[in-house]
């Protein structure tokens, strides 16, 4: 019964990690890939890991530890990796209506960049 349960958080987390690789192929810019990917990959890699405690109960700990570290990890990193975008002028997608960070004290250091 548990290695079903595990099966089932296993295949689901597979196609999260799926749709992230889909979302780094289809998206029209590195802001909403950065998103798409990180989003979903985060999502999918902690359902992978609770299905692997499911088939090995005497991993659970260590596994908790492992989402811990991608909850952290990965929404910084992919934060970093988007201001790092902005900040060499990395071009959004014409569909794309709002700047958030054009309006902050940013624009001078960015200009102060070229």
């Amino acid at each position: 019964m548990f290695e079903l349960i595990g099966s089932v958080f296993i295949l689901v987390g597979a196609v999260f990690l799926f749709s992230a690789g889909l979302g780094l192929l289809r998206m029209p810019d590195a802001y909403t890939r950065i998103q798409a990917g990180t989003k979903a990959s985060t999502l999918g890699n902690m359902l992978v890991l609770v299905g692997l405690a499911f088939y090995h109960p005497s991993w659970t700990f260590r596994l908790i530890l492992l989402i811990y570290f991608v909850l952290v990890t990965n929404p910084v990193s992919s934060h970093a990796l988007s201001r790092a975008a902005w900040l060499i002028r990395t071009p959004m997608t014409s569909s794309t209506v709002v700047d958030a960070l054009a309006d902050e004290d940013e624009p001078s250091t960015r200009e102060a960049k070229s």
